[in-house]
């Protein structure tokens, strides 16, 4: 069985600093809490993913690609965006070592709130298979 609950966890505090950040958009610190919670949480949502899918079949190789995770993923209704979109989180995650750059910085932020909706439809979903 999957635990779940580091994941969960990992999307309320999304979601807590999510709604602060939109009261306090000005706040560069309130900006990089959010960064930093997008990052774990969208860690946590690939290894869920993963696991998941190794869980539930035993023809998958020992590792998936990325590509291969999240079209799998999306076969099995896990997802509610496509490949194109979680590459997009997948990008924005690896630039989130750079964001003592403005510009950086606000375009992670960007894509918070489509990633706040696919996480919270992933981990509802994976609830469902297990």
């Amino acid at each position: 069985m999957i635990d779940l609950t580091p994941f969960a966890n990992a999307i309320n505090t999304l979601d807590e600093i999510i709604i602060r950040y939109d009261k306090e958009h000005y706040d560069n610190a309130i900006r990089d809490a959010v960064i930093q919670r997008f990052e774990y949480t969208y860690s946590l949502a690939i290894k869920m993913l993963v696991r998941f899918l190794q869980s539930q079949a035993t023809d998958l190789p020992d590792s998936l690609t990325f590509n291969e995770t999240i079209r799998k993923a999306n076969q099995l209704g896990l997802l509610l965006s496509n490949l194109e979109k979680w590459t997009d989180y997948r990008q924005k995650r690896n630039m989130t070592s750079h964001t003592y750059e403005e510009s950086i910085a606000n375009t992670v932020v960007s894509v918070v709130k489509d990633f706040q909706k696919d996480v919270h439809f992933l981990l509802q979903a994976l609830k469902e298979h297990l």
